[in-house]
């Protein structure tokens, strides 16, 4: 959005600069993007008065100079044809930079005759392009600034031109009022009043409009007149610089008149050539295939559902949007219908969305407007035409109503403080508000029509804060509740989440941060893909479920490397994972996954594809990281994407699962695109028990001052009996002696079979025994020895082995 000073000040008494201008705009949120302040460009040049003008010896076209200027008199050479005696010129001494050349100014000789400076024409200055002389002024005293002489004299050339950048709730000010509004609610002067008459009508409109019933929600307000023998010729100089400084191209004055009400209210309009409108206007929506010929020259095919205007012939204007050039106004018009509506901003900007269309109205209407402003907005364009193009308005006609936005919303004076965290009065809270255009009613702030983004109690707060600028914002320590160390602020859950982060780091495996949405294939591979976690809008057709576990992301991810040379993978994520589409069917999970070799080729040949034991032992790091019990169960019933004997749950009981881990299964390996060796694991932190104590103090160390003594068994049992099995009946035959237990081998196979009999194998354990009070004798070891393999036969059938 860009405006001139002069503009602002048609709205805005003030004295103020315009970098204070552009300090309080930026404050308030209207951030400045660029000032352009064509004075700057002139600081150097002077204005000087030419005392004599001699031909030059060795130049018929050339003329010497004599120019008293504030450094004296000087001789300048000059080819000007106007250059003579008498006149007040502007100089630019040596060492002036003039823009129009690009040129810094030097003492010279020209055909041997020196030269000390430069009389300009007003191209060399980028003030036009008159180039035929030099500036010849018609007053102006030896010495005095030129950019103060054109201040005074001619103020648009030297009006500095201000850029904000505009956010998409802030449509109040796509127009100089609403900018002036925020300036005067600041201090930065007074607001002036805006006295707007009703232009009265010398003749009914032989133009009527009307709104079809199924448009009504997307145009409530449609209204225009007729305006007779007007004469559409250049528009005023001060409107064609203005429109330029902005940088629009003047084109005739009704069009100009238009634009200039686009960016001086927010106010859009458009004008038709009355004498080609054939009947009257219907606001309509299209059937889908009409083609429209636009005022850009591009013919459209306007999507069903689109609004038109139409008259009897067929569409003519993209309501909102752009007018059609069949209807448009050319020098020879001579009649024309003024229209000014109100349309809905989302219809507005699917439309413009469907048609590719890029426009000021547009830019406004689907941003928000003011409805009230419709009719006043007509009468002051009918004003501005009748004055500068003539003619004679016809009577007002008008389909539909102003659409009914108001609402009101109770400002709480304490709440704003708190909120702000700075001291505002009362009062000056509802004068704040009150300037922005809010009418008060006890504690109640209505909202003014043109701010549709205010939709609450919190966007008073804004517009209060904003006002009363928030540099002014004192930091302050937050008070302690008491005058002790404070709770943690991680949350148990949290902690858990970060200490299994940093143990899988450690591990060397690298940290993934996938979509919570996958395809619907993946999701059903691992117990999802139902309605429940259906996405109603997804990104894409690959992002279509939430996600029911973190191993199709990571596979996903292993896909890609893999395809681009890298096959040796670690990878983990640390995330939520979605039983369900509630908020209490979310879950936190700690995934690892590896494919390929261990690690890359040696000369010793120590790298080995990965397995099953190694998703375990990250598996059970992580767990151990994150507090969980040493002591686990390993069961074999877990989901049906892990491989049938190939993987393992680990438990606290069949019901308490802390994770899982083992070789992923072939069919998801083949669906996901995963060739080689793919072994993953997951733990569930939140099933993982709360320790006992809360305390974050160490218990004390206990040393054993006493030998501990070893045994090694070796039990035949058959070959579906899992070591784990016979490992928790060992330690159950005495806890307190019994301090670990550890398988060491394992016999099986065709020899196996052959001494011990038909499946049948041989698993050897090793038993380390600690006493506590006194040296464990022979009996002593061997009663618990016949109590471990009275166990082990109880729970496996295991025999020892001979």
């Amino acid at each position: 959005m860009k405006f001139t000073l002069s503009w602002l000040k048609d709205h805005l008494e003030t004295t103020a600069t315009v970098a204070e201008i552009a300090e309080a705009l930026t404050d308030l949120g209207l951030e400045v993007e660029e000032v352009s302040d064509p004075a700057t460009r002139l600081a150097g040049f002077t204005l000087g008065h030419v005392l004599s003008a001699e031909q030059h010896p060795d130049a018929d076209r050339l003329r010497v100079c004599r120019v008293q200027t504030d450094l004296g008199e000087k001789q300048i050479i000059c080819g000007a044809p106007n250059a003579r005696a008498g006149i007040t010129v502007v100089v630019a001494h040596p060492g002036t930079y003039v823009p129009g050349i690009d040129t810094t100014i030097q003492v010279g000789k020209i055909r041997g005759v020196e030269s000390e400076g430069m009389m300009c024409s007003e191209r060399e200055m980028e003030l036009s392009e008159e180039h035929d002389g030099i500036i010849e002024l018609s007053s102006g005293e030896v010495g005095e600034s030129f950019a103060d002489w054109l201040a005074a004299h001619d103020p648009a050339k030297v009006d500095p031109v201000i850029e904000i950048a505009i956010t998409p709730n802030r449509s109040d000010a796509l127009g100089v009022r609403g900018i002036a509004r925020d300036l005067a609610a600041r201090g930065l002067g007074r607001l002036r009043e805006r006295v707007i008459g009703p232009v009265p009508g010398e003749f009914p409109s032989p133009i009527g409009v009307r709104i079809e019933k199924d448009t009504l929600d997307g145009c409530p307000l449609f209204a225009g007149r007729v305006i007779r023998g007007v004469k559409n010729g250049p528009s005023p100089a001060w409107l064609q610089a203005r429109l330029r400084a902005i940088g629009l191209r003047p084109i005739s004055a009704l069009v100009d008149i238009t634009n200039f009400f686009t960016f001086d209210a927010n106010r859009p309009l458009h004008v038709f050539d009355a004498d080609k409108v054939e009947g009257g206007l219907r606001v309509h929506r299209a059937r889908g295939g009409e083609t429209l010929t636009a005022l850009d020259e591009k013919t459209y095919t306007l999507p069903a559902g689109a609004m038109v205007i139409s008259d009897d012939a067929g569409p003519e204007s993209i309501a909102g949007i752009m007018g059609g050039a069949a209807t448009g106004c050319t020098e020879e018009t001579v009649n024309v219908f003024v229209e000014s509506a109100f349309w809905d901003h989302v219809q507005i900007a699917s439309a413009g969305r469907a048609l590719r269309i890029n426009s000021d109205a547009r830019y406004r209407f689907e941003r928000g407007v003011d409805p009230e402003f419709t009719l006043p907005g007509l009468e002051a364009a009918t004003r501005m035409i009748v004055d500068l193009c003539g003619g004679a308005p016809s009577g007002v006609v008008v389909a539909g109503e102003v659409p009914d936005h108001a609402r009101a919303y109770r400002l709480d004076s304490d709440r704003v403080r708190s909120l702000v965290g700075m001291e505002i009065s009362e009062a000056q809270q509802r004068q704040t508000l009150t300037a922005l255009g809010f009418r008060l009613d006890g504690d109640m702030a209505h909202v003014p029509p043109w701010r549709p983004d205010v939709g609450g109690e919190a966007d008073l707060v804004e517009e209060v804060a904003r006002v009363a600028s928030l540099t002014k914002l004192k930091g302050k320590p937050l008070p302690r509740p008491a005058a002790r160390v404070t709770k943690p602020v991680l949350t148990p859950l949290q902690r858990r989440e970060q200490a299994a982060r940093r143990a899988m780091a450690a591990l060397g495996y690298n940290e993934c941060v996938t979509y919570s949405f996958i395809d619907r294939e993946a999701a059903r591979l691992f117990g999802g893909g139902g309605d429940g976690t259906r996405l109603e809008n997804p990104i894409s057709s690959e992002m279509s479920h939430m996600r029911p576990d973190l191993l199709p992301g990571l596979l996903r991810a292993a896909a890609r490397n893999r395809a681009r040379g890298f096959s040796d993978l670690a990878l983990f994520e640390v995330g939520p994972a979605f039983g369900g589409g509630e908020p209490g069917e979310q879950h936190l999970q700690a995934a690892g996954l590896l494919v390929g070799r261990t690690g890359p080729r040696d000369v010793h040949g120590e790298n080995r594809p990965v397995d099953l034991f190694d998703a375990k032992a990250d598996a059970e790091a992580a767990l151990a990281a994150i507090g969980a019990p040493a002591r686990m169960q390993i069961f074999r019933d877990g989901a049906g994407w892990w491989h049938p004997g190939r993987h393992g749950r680990l438990c606290l009981g069949p019901k308490k699962t802390l994770g899982a881990f083992g070789e992923l299964h072939p069919k998801v390996l083949e669906t996901l695109d995963i060739k080689g060796p793919a072994v993953a694991f997951t733990v569930w932190p939140s099933e993982v028990p709360q320790p006992r104590r809360a305390g974050a103090a160490r218990p004390a160390l206990h040393l054993h001052d006493l030998q501990a003594v070893e045994r090694d068994f070796a039990f035949v049992v058959d070959e579906s009996v899992a070591a784990g099995d016979l490992v928790t009946a060992a330690q159950g035959a005495d806890k307190t002696l019994i301090s670990e237990v550890r398988v060491f081998d394992e016999f099986s196979g065709p020899k196996a079979e052959a001494q011990m009999g038909a499946g049948k194998k041989s698993v050897a354990l090793t038993v380390r025994l600690q006493p506590f009070e006194k040296t464990l004798k022979d009996a002593e070891i061997e009663s618990v020895a016949r109590r471990i393999v009275e166990k082990v036969a109880k729970a496996t059938g295991g025999t020892l082995r001979s």
